[in-house]
């Protein structure tokens, strides 16, 4: 029997279409690829039967889960509010654009050393949500991070 602790489709309702940098788009898609290739997500508190399409999107400064079953049935909306999340986004982002022109002019050791710096935040991110969600939905730190990637990704507003 297959795994069904899982979500096996993403979709990030982004209201406001924008245009976003190359390096943008490629971590939303890698962060998409690597989440439906291996992940662990059990709504709790419920006769939930998975795997589960997952609509995450930003509604009246909160962060909601609408999960749903595979053929797109509605099970369960967890909202999250947004205001503990804010200042590490702003911060990843900060770290991030700092990141994209190490790359352009700086040495090796100054790239890593802000990609440790990148790094931590977003694990910081991740384990922020992994507390947020406790009680809710049991996901695992992978599934947090790719989840963390995901919604700074609809933080981005044009």
């Amino acid at each position: 029997m297959p795994h069904r602790q899982r979500i096996v489709h993403v979709q990030l309702d982004e209201k406001t279409m924008v245009r976003r940098r190359p390096e943008v788009e490629h971590e939303r898609n890698i962060a998409i690829y690597d989440l439906l290739e291996e992940n662990y997500f059990a709504p709790q508190g419920g006769d939930y039967v998975g795997p589960y399409n997952l609509h995450l999107s930003l509604e009246d400064n909160r962060l909601l889960f609408d999960i749903r079953t595979q053929e797109d049935l509605p099970q369960l909306q967890v909202p999250l509010p947004l205001m503990p999340f804010k200042s590490i986004v702003k911060d990843y982002f900060l770290v991030c654009e700092s990141y994209y022109a190490a790359i352009k002019k700086s040495s090796p050791s100054q790239i890593e050393a802000i990609d440790m710096g990148r790094r931590g935040l977003h694990n910081e991110g991740s384990d922020l949500l992994k507390d947020r969600l406790a009680g809710k939905v049991d996901i695992d730190f992978d599934t947090a991070r790719r989840l963390f990637t995901l919604i700074c990704v609809l933080h981005i507003r044009g």
